[in-house]
């Protein structure tokens, strides 16, 4: 998520490079919209206040903005992606 933000590769990027250079089953954006944003929200939220001199749990603003816009993935049909049930759509620009 925070090679997102930051700007490093784009969302189907990001999810390709994963499935294919590490063999992954899905891409981590693809993940965290089929899991939730709010879910995904909380936990790093946890973890952010558990270890607040951990530098490797920060929590992106990007997520934080779409969980407050209701946009929390599969579940409400938007989040990283656009989503029909089950199925994904096109990256959310």
């Amino acid at each position: 998520i925070l090679m997102l933000e930051r700007g490093d590769a784009s969302c189907r990027d990001i999810d390709i490079s994963m499935q294919l250079g590490a063999g992954h089953p899905m891409g981590p954006l693809t993940l965290a919209d089929y899991v939730g944003l709010d879910t995904c929200y909380y936990i790093i939220e946890g973890w952010c206040t558990k270890f607040p001199d951990e530098p490797a749990f920060d929590l992106p603003a990007i997520l934080k903005a779409k969980v407050d816009a209701g946009d929390l993935g599969r579940k409400t049909g938007r989040g990283f992606y656009h989503w029909d049930g089950d199925k994904r759509g096109d990256p959310v620009e």
